[in-house]
Order: C-alpha cells, then sequence, then structure tokens
C-alpha cells in the first residue's frame, strides 16, 4: 500500500511538474522590445572567479564571415569569433608581462584553446571550434605564455552545457506505457500507439547507434499513410540527360510514375520525362523559351522554376500563380532567364511527397562572360538528396496532413543525381568545376572532400561572389545551391563527404556523422593545360559586380524596414512529446544535422506543429501578412528566428521571383555578397537582407523544410508597379 501511494506521488509530481526553457539572465539578457538575435544562445555570462570581487563580463559568440550564414569545422563542430566585454577586473599580479588572457576549454579542461590576450572594455578573440565549452578569463604574469597558470578571474559556460542526460524524470516519462490505438469516425490513428493493423503504419526507421524512450517509438502520426502504389509495368528511370535550349525553343516536360532500383532494391517513384533526376537544361542567359508541361501522376502538381525572375504567372504557385494541373492535365510555361548562374525546378504541390519521390531538376544558365567563372577542366552538376526508407520499402507520407512537421523528414539513404554510390574519374591536377543543388526535404550538409582536394567557393544562386573564397567544407541549405572549383592534386581516392554533429538528446552529447556520398578516382596522365596558377588566385568581382559591393556599402548597419519572425506553435501533440520536447528547449544547436528524435518527429503532423511568419509591427502571420512594395524598391528585411518556441531550428528561406544579397548574420557585417533568393537562418539568429524587388507580381516566400512549408510557413509579397 505504501508503496502504491509513493508511486501516486511520484506520478503526480512527475505530471506537474512545470517544465520551462532556461533563459538568460543579467548582461546577457535581450532587453525588452528588441526583435533579434537570441543572446540567450549566443552571449555567455561571466561570473567572478572567488577572490574576483566585482569582476563582470560577458563573451558573445559572433559569426566568422564566411560564404555561409552558418560557419562550421569540416567535422561539423559550429566556429565562433567571440566578443568579449569585461569590467572591474582585480589588480594584476606581478611577472613580466601581466595581464588578462581568455582561454576556451572542454567540459571536461581536457582541452582548452588559448584565446589571447584581453583588456578591460571590449576585445575581440578567437576563432575556437566546440560543441560545448567553457570561456575562462585569468589574470596571467606573463600573457605570452601558452598555457594557464594565474588566477581565474571570471568563468562562463555555453548555452550547449544546459543539456543534461536524461534524469529519473525523463526516464520515468518515457517508460510509461502509451494507451491503445484510437481511431476516429473516418479511421484516423489516434496520437498514440496506433498498430499497424489498424491504421497502416509500420515502424519509422530509429537513428543508427542511439536509444530511444519506449513512449516515443509508440507513438504513430495522426493521419493516414500514403505512398505510390507498386506499378509493376513502370518503366526504370534513366539517368539525367543534358538538354541544350536556345533562344525561343519549346520543350516537353512530363511528370509522371517510374520504377527505380536503388542499392539493389525496387522502388515505386515520380520522375521527369522518364528520368531521375529530371533533365538538365542548358540555356544561355537572356534567352526565353517555352515549357509544356504534362502531369501524368496520381496527383495534382504544378513546376516551379526555382530562383528564375520571371513573370508571376508561370511561378508554379497554386493558388497564387495558377491552379494545380489535375492528373492528365497540361499547362504551358514561358520562362525567361535573366541571370546567370544554377537553378532548379520542382512540384509546388506537396512538396513533402512529390519532391521527395524524385521530381527535381537543374537548370544552367550559361552567363554571358565568356570569363564569368575563371578557367576549369570540366564541369560536374550535382543534386543532394537523401530518402527515408524502412523495412518494407519506402516510409509512407501522411495523406491528410505531412508527418515529420517538427523537424521535417531526415533520409537514411543519402543520393547524389539519384544514386547513393557516385563516382567521378579525374586526372591529377585537374579542377572541376561543381555546381551543388541541396534538393533534399530538410537535411542541410556539411560537405568536402578527403585529403588531396583544395576547394573555393566562386557562386551561388545567381551569380558569383564579389570575391573567390577558399573552404574546408561547404554548409548547403534545403534549396541553395553553390558553385566551387576543386583541384584534385594527388593520384588515390578521394571521398565526398557529409561530415557533421548531431545530437543525442537521451544522453546530452554530440556524436560524430559522416556520411561518404561518393568517391573521386584520380588516375591517368596530368591534366592539360595546367591551371595551378589560375586555380591559385581568389580572384576579385570583375567591374560589371561592383554593384554588389556598392549596395552593401550603402545599406550595411541601416535598422531593417521590414522584419519577419520564425516562429512555431504546437497543439494537441502527444503529452510525452509535449513535456520532452520542453526539457530539449533549454538548448537549440545553430543547425539541427540530423534526425535523432525519430519517432517525435515523425508522429507529429501538420495539423500539430502551426510553423509561422510573423510580422512583429501588426501582429499578422503567414498569409495575413500582405506585404506590399513598390517594383523597383530596395527593401532592407531582417529575417528573425525566435528562439521562444518549444521546437526551434533552423530554417532556410525562399523567395520567389526576386534576388537578395545579405547584409549581416547576427549583426555582424557580410564583407562578401553574392546574389541569393534562399539563405540558410540558425535557431535563434537573425539575418539582414537587402531585397532587389524588381519583378512585379505575387510572390511566395517560404521555408524551403517542405514540412515545414506544408504546416503553413510561407507568405505573399506583393510587388506592385508605381
Amino acid at each position: 500500500m505504501i508503496a502504491c501511494r509513493q508511486f501516486v506521488v511520484l506520478l503526480l509530481l512527475t505530471f506537474a511538474w512545470p517544465v520551462t526553457a532556461v533563459r538568460a539572465q543579467g548582461a546577457c539578457a535581450t532587453p525588452p522590445g528588441v526583435v533579434g538575435v537570441s543572446r540567450d544562445l549566443y552571449c555567455i555570462e561571466l561570473v567572478p572567479a572567488e577572490g574576483a570581487g566585482a569582476a563582470r563580463g560577458t563573451a558573445q559568440l559572433d559569426w566568422i564571415p564566411s560564404p555561409f550564414t552558418v560557419a562550421v569545422a569540416p567535422d561539423g563542430t559550429h566556429r565562433w569569433d567571440l566578443t568579449l566585454s569585461l569590467d572591474s577586473l582585480p589588480p594584476l599580479p606581478g611577472g613580466r608581462a601581466p595581464g588578462y588572457v581568455a582561454w576556451a576549454a572542454s567540459p571536461s579542461l581536457t582541452s582548452m584553446v588559448r584565446l589571447g590576450a584581453v583588456r578591460t572594455g571590449t576585445s575581440r578573440v578567437g576563432p575556437l571550434a566546440f560543441d560545448r565549452f567553457l570561456v575562462l578569463i585569468s589574470a596571467e604574469p606573463d600573457t605570452s605564455s601558452a598555457d594557464r597558470r594565474g588566477r581565474l578571474v571570471l568563468r562562463g559556460e555555453s548555452a550547449g552545457l544546459r543539456m543534461r542526460p536524461a534524469d529519473n524524470y525523463q526516464f520515468f516519462l518515457g517508460a510509461l506505457g502509451v494507451p491503445p490505438a484510437r481511431a476516429d469516425s473516418a479511421g484516423h490513428a489516434a496520437h498514440y500507439g496506433a498498430a499497424r493493423d489498424t491504421a497502416g503504419w509500420s515502424d519509422v526507421p530509429m537513428y543508427p547507434g542511439l536509444d530511444m524512450l519506449p513512449s516515443e517509438m509508440a507513438l504513430r502520426p495522426p493521419v493516414r499513410p500514403w505512398r505510390p502504389a507498386d506499378d509493376p509495368s513502370a518503366l526504370a528511370a534513366r539517368p539525367r540527360e543534358v538538354r541544350r535550349v536556345a533562344n525561343g525553343d519549346s520543350v516537353d516536360l512530363t511528370a509522371g510514375v517510374v520504377s527505380r532500383t536503388i542499392a539493389g532494391r525496387r522502388y515505386t517513384m515520380f520522375g521527369f520525362n522518364g528520368q531521375y533526376p529530371g533533365p538538365l537544361f542548358v540555356v544561355p542567359e537572356g534567352a526565353e523559351i517555352t515549357v509544356r508541361f504534362t502531369n501524368r501522376l496520381p496527383l495534382p502538381s504544378t513546376v516551379h522554376w526555382h530562383g528564375l525572375r520571371l513573370d508571376a504567372g508561370f511561378d508554379g504557385v497554386p493558388d497564387v500563380s495558377q491552379a494545380p494541373v489535375e492528373p492528365g492535365g497540361t499547362f504551358t510555361y514561358r520562362l525567361r532567364f535573366p541571370d546567370g548562374g544554377i537553378f532548379w525546378y520542382h512540384p509546388h504541390v506537396r512538396d513533402d511527397v512529390q519532391q521527395d519521390l524524385g521530381l527535381y531538376g537543374n537548370i544552367f544558365v550559361r552567363p554571358g562572360r565568356a570569363d564569368a567563372y575563371g578557367p576549369a577542366h570540366r564541369e560536374e552538376f550535382l543534386i543532394l538528396d537523401d530518402l527515408l526508407v524502412g523495412e518494407d520499402g519506402l516510409v509512407p507520407w501522411g495523406l491528410e496532413a505531412p508527418t515529420h512537421a517538427a523537424m521535417g523528414r531526415f533520409g537514411n539513404l543519402m543520393l547524389v543525381n539519384g544514386e547513393p554510390a557516385w563516382r567521378l574519374n579525374v586526372r591529377p591536377g585537374e579542377v572541376v568545376r561543381f555546381f551543388l543543388t541541396n534538393a533534399s526535404s530538410t537535411r542541410t550538409f556539411n560537405l568536402s572532400f578527403g585529403s588531396g582536394a583544395q576547394m573555393k567557393v566562386i557562386g551561388s544562386d545567381l551569380g558569383r561572389y564579389a570575391r573567390e573564397a577558399w573552404v574546408e567544407s561547404v554548409v548547403i541549405a534545403p534549396a541553395e545551391r553553390y558553385v566551387l572549383d576543386v583541384r584534385f592534386e594527388h593520384r588515390g581516392s578521394v571521398a565526398l563527404l557529409n561530415r557533421v554533429r548531431a545530437i543525442d538528446h537521451l544522453y546530452a552529447r554530440f556524436l560524430p556523422e559522416v556520411d561518404t556520398l561518393g568517391v573521386v578516382d584520380v588516375d591517368g596522365s596530368n591534366a592539360s593545360p595546367d591551371l595551378t596558377r589560375a586555380f591559385a588566385t581568389l580572384a576579385e568581382a570583375a567591374a560589371a559586380d561592383d554593384e554588389l559591393l556598392a549596395l552593401v556599402r550603402e545599406h550595411q548597419g541601416r535598422q531593417p524596414e521590414r522584419t519577419l519572425e520564425l516562429k512555431v506553435a504546437f497543439s494537441g501533440i502527444p503529452f510525452v512529446s509535449e513535456r520532452l520536447m520542453r526539457i530539449d528547449s533549454a538548448f537549440f544547436n545553430p543547425v539541427e544535422w540530423a534526425g535523432t528524435m525519430p519517432g517525435m518527429n515523425w508522429a507529429t503532423t501538420g495539423t500539430q506543429a502551426r510553423w509561422i511568419l510573423r510580422d512583429p509591427a501588426t501582429g499578422a502571420e503567414n498569409m495575413a501578412l500582405d506585404w506590399r512594395v513598390r517594383r523597383g524598391d530596395r527593401i532592407r528585411i531582417r529575417l528573425v528566428n525566435v528562439r521562444e518556441v518549444l521546437h526551434g531550428m533552423q530554417h532556410p528561406i525562399h523567395l520567389h521571383g526576386q534576388r537578395f544579397l545579405v547584409l549581416a548574420v547576427n549583426g555582424t557585417p557580410n564583407p562578401n555578397p553574392v546574389w541569393k533568393d534562399t539563405v540558410l537562418v540558425p535557431a535563434g539568429g537573425a539575418v539582414d537582407l537587402l531585397v532587389d524587388m524588381s519583378n512585379p507580381g505575387r510572390w511566395m516566400l517560404h521555408c524551403h523544410i517542405a514540412e515545414h512549408l506544408q504546416a503553413g510557413m510561407m507568405t505573399v509579397i506583393n510587388v506592385e508597379e508605381s
């Protein structure tokens, strides 16, 4: 009886415990009414050590300017510069060169990095690359010493150290049984424990090497499952073909059902013109063409021409620019190509389903200037994707609403140009120009080549950077594109890798994830001509591109004219999901690199997660925003990824029909602009854009995580004639 009463008390305490996210206090607290970067995640309050008196300070984690809005090491560890603001420091000790020194250390103090000498006031130090770390300030008798010897003055810990291994409360919650399956009058599975013979769902694949709490893995989506019916008559998809198109040409594009064999397993999927990926269209800058689209799918569809500044009526957005094309129907698109660069096309009806099933392809608009990119021996076009498969084939999608609406649908099978083992043969010394496109539903890649390959980024979505840049890895979010030159110097095999740091939410630890996406075999005679000298030069923008730098100089540092908050609201999610998400909200990584909460994420649908674009000036959200601007305006917009949510993550924000420059990330000016149409906004971060509103019409702005888009994260901007 006593044991039973104790259990009841524990149960009541457990379910009544008000778990809330940790918020910044003191010097790192965000001032009331300020809309911007989260100081809770990107500011560390430094507290005095014993005997340090009234010493105080903060360490601001600053973006390191790079071609990407998040800076990471090749292994996926986030990199930072630190701005230290220090006050009331105690007297210095005697010594040869006394002063204060800043250090970064791992939580166990087994690894310590000297950041540099600091002083009262503001100092900038770094860079550093740690997942979870301490910041220490010591008073040193000799500031040139590589080791800390003096007494500690100030100390603080990064937001990642708030993560803790699951305690008894979490284990108790996770071990509870779940009610048997329930269904509503329409036969939809209820929130908990829907068995396969009730709703048709099978288990979602577990993340390799991780444990999940039983109640999480017992969850099922409260919608019916759907995937393409097996079609034995479907023709095997052909590899992508290159179609060179001239000004005035007409081409046919048909979306239909195809058969694919991947890693020895057959799947019924979708494809354009019977190909996977769809055809690569190569067109000259300034051309205009006609595309006759035919829908042979069992679902309505459209084609969106991602990144093109075309006429609004041909943008492919249902109920904004056109009606959906019903099965068996046709639609004629007229496309124009005012910008050189790498673009792509995909559906805009249930993107989470149709794009994931293989409906995407590239468009390369050959720049009018022959020297737009500089010399290279060859060009290669890579489309990155992932596919979620289980024991009985493709994991189904939600019929009435998307599944995976919390984090997005991470796949467990990596694909490059539709293949799990991409391969390329090159010669020693060959410079290969890669045009990269991320077509995945949610995954942000951190790409690098193995030893023996040197990389420089030269362009992005709609053109080239003001300055080329050496990089160790390429961070590419869904819908982004990057152009990079890679020189393969030595004979041998060079792996194309995706290296990231995933989070084990149960044991509160970062763990490395390394995926080999393909292999480059370097062999044969040396490449000719020898491009070593040209490759070693980081080219500056040509005179025609000086407008980029002039625009940035004119608008950088000025206040935004418009602000958009990126948020989420959950309703009706299972109790275990809500409680555990509250605990996890103590820390959000700038990028959620991997799907390490498979059960909870899968079971959250677009009816339970409402992803939001909000104008803080009016309170209007998503399609009610009704922003109106004049054609020709250049508008400064701040995108703020709000920290105070139950689950925060990065958002790749895409604006149709226009182009923009990134002015600043988390308040740090961007010195190297490029025209883009998609930008990655890290969790808790703020990105300032200068948008060139040059194209009249109604244009969609949305998150390009497909499940977030389908859960409401979209709006329309009206660009009106004067």
